[in-house]
C-alpha cells in the first residue's frame, strides 16, 4: 500500500509539474530581434505586466535580421523588426503588424573639429551617399572646402539590421553596401563614433537622444540632412538640438522616408498563442499612450484599425 502510494504521489507530482510548465509557457511571451524598438518593448513589457502579472516576457536585442530568423523558425513568440517586409520574407509565410515609427539619422563625435560647419551646412543625400557607399568622398576638409585635411572615419553596423538596411536605402543600396568598420548593435556604433573626432556613422534616434533629458546623448552629435540641396540648413531643416524636435520633424513628415521607417512585431503566420495575441492588441491600443513617453511617433489611427482586424 505505502508503495502505491508513493507512486501515486509522484506521477501526481510530474503531472502537476507539467500542468505548471505548461501554463508558464503559454503565458510567457518571448520577443528577440531589433535595438530600434526593444526600449520601447521594455517600456510595453513593463506597463503590461502590471495590468496582467501572471505573464512573463523574455526580451532580448540582436538586431532586425535575428528577429525575422527567429520569429520565422520559430524561436521567439514575435521578432522586433526595424524596416521594410521584403518580398522574400512573405514568401517564407511571415506574419506582421506596425506598432510605431521612428528614424535613422547621421551621427558624429561632438569633438568633431568641421562641426560648426556641418550644422550650419549639412550634407546632401549624394554626399552621404558618396561618404557610405562610393567612397568617393573620403576627407572632412575636402569636403567642406577646408584648408586642413581630415580623413573620414565610417563606421557602419556589423549586425544585421534594419537600421543599416533603412539608411542604405535612403542612399540608394542595401546594408552590404555600406562601407566602413562594421561595429555590433546600435549602442556599440554610438558609443564607437562618439569616441573618434573624425568618425561619422548613423543611429536610431533613441540611442542618439537621451529621452530623460532630451538632448543628445553624450558625445554624440548630429549631421543634419540637407534636403533640399541648397548647400545650407534652413529653418524648416533645423530641428535637431532636441529629441522633441526630431520627433516633431518625423510625425510632419518632414524628415525624409527612409530613413523614417514603421517599426513591426513579426511572427511565422499569425501568432497562436492567446497570452501573445492579447499583449499585440494591448500594444495597439492601451499601450500606444506610451509611445510617446519611450521617445516614438505614434502610428496613425486608420493603420492601427487595418493591424487590429489583422489579429481577428
Amino acid at each position: 500500500m505505502k508503495r502505491t502510494a508513493l507512486l501515486f504521489s509522484i506521477i501526481a507530482a510530474i503531472l502537476f509539474s507539467s500542468c505548471v510548465s505548461k501554463k508558464q509557457k503559454e503565458q510567457t511571451i518571448s520577443l528577440s530581434g531589433a535595438f530600434a524598438l526593444y526600449p520601447l518593448a521594455i517600456k510595453w513589457s513593463e506597463e503590461y505586466q502590471k495590468e496582467n502579472p501572471d505573464v512573463r516576457f523574455n526580451i532580448s536585442g540582436g538586431g532586425a535580421g535575428k528577429g525575422m530568423a527567429d520569429a520565422l523558425s520559430g524561436a521567439v513568440d514575435l521578432g522586433m523588426f526595424s524596416r521594410g517586409i521584403a518580398q522574400e520574407e512573405k514568401d517564407k509565410g511571415v506574419w506582421w503588424v506596425g506598432l510605431t515609427i521612428d528614424a535613422v539619422i547621421p551621427t558624429i563625435s561632438d569633438q568633431n573639429p568641421y562641426l560648426d560647419v556641418l550644422k550650419k551646412r549639412g550634407l546632401t543625400r549624394e554626399e552621404f551617399s558618396a561618404i557610405f557607399i562610393d567612397g568617393s568622398i573620403k576627407d572632412w576638409g575636402e569636403l567642406l572646402n577646408e584648408s586642413t585635411k581630415s580623413e573620414i572615419k565610417v563606421y557602419t553596423r556589423s549586425d544585421a539590421c534594419g537600421a543599416a538596411g533603412t539608411w542604405a536605402k535612403y542612399l540608394g543600396g542595401k546594408q552590404e553596401d555600406l562601407k566602413g568598420v562594421g561595429i555590433y548593435g546600435d549602442p556599440g556604433l554610438a558609443e564607437a563614433v562618439a569616441k573618434d573626432p573624425a568618425g561619422i556613422a548613423f543611429n536610431n534616434t533613441i540611442f542618439a537622444y537621451d529621452i530623460k533629458t532630451g538632448k543628445k546623448r553624450p558625445g554624440i552629435e548630429v549631421i543634419p540632412i540637407d534636403i533640399n540641396g541648397n548647400g545650407t540648413i534652413d529653418p524648416e531643416e533645423d530641428f535637431y538640438e532636441t529629441f522633441e524636435g526630431v520627433l516633431k520633424a518625423i510625425a510632419d513628415g518632414v524628415y525624409p522616408s527612409p530613413p523614417a521607417r514603421e517599426l513591426y512585431f513579426v511572427s511565422k503566420g499569425k501568432p497562436e498563442k492567446q497570452a501573445t495575441l492579447d499583449f499585440i492588441k494591448w500594444t495597439l491600443t492601451e499601450g500606444q499612450k506610451f509611445v510617446k513617453e519611450a521617445g516614438y511617433v505614434p502610428i496613425d489611427q486608420n493603420k492601427i484599425n487595418g493591424y487590429l482586424e489583422k489579429l481577428k
